[in-house]
């Protein structure tokens, strides 16, 4: 049973930083993609960022400059450094992964920017 477990996230004020992670566990040989997504009440889910395993990444247009993606394989984690963090980045973060052909999802971690 695959599992992608990912950090708390929390309370930050504008100009902020925070990290999250999130870890793949159970059976894996490989994994595609692994990366973050968010999603505010009443809107639609929308990517933040994502690694694939040959090493590119996307950003969306509204994070790039302000929030880092990286990867650990060694250890199937995910890493999601955000900085200079706004208002408008208040929801709630989501892991995904491909892994082996199936595309998993985390709990999900709420991320509030306000002051």
């Amino acid at each position: 049973q695959v599992q992608l477990v990912e950090s708390v996230g929390g309370l930050v004020h504008p100009g902020g930083s925070l990290s999250l992670s999130c870890a793949a566990s159970g059976t894996i040989f490989s994994i595609a993609v692994m990366g973050w997504y968010r999603q505010v009440s009443g809107k639609q889910r929308e990517l933040v960022a994502r690694v694939f395993s040959g090493g590119s990444i996307n950003y969306a247009e509204s994070v790039k400059g302000r929030f880092t993606i990286s990867r650990d394989n060694a250890k199937n984690t995910v890493y999601l450094q955000m900085n200079n963090l706004e208002p408008e980045d208040t929801a709630v973060y989501y892991c995904n992964a491909r892994i082996d052909g199936t595309v998993h999802w985390g709990q999900g971690t709420q991320v509030t920017v306000s002051s």
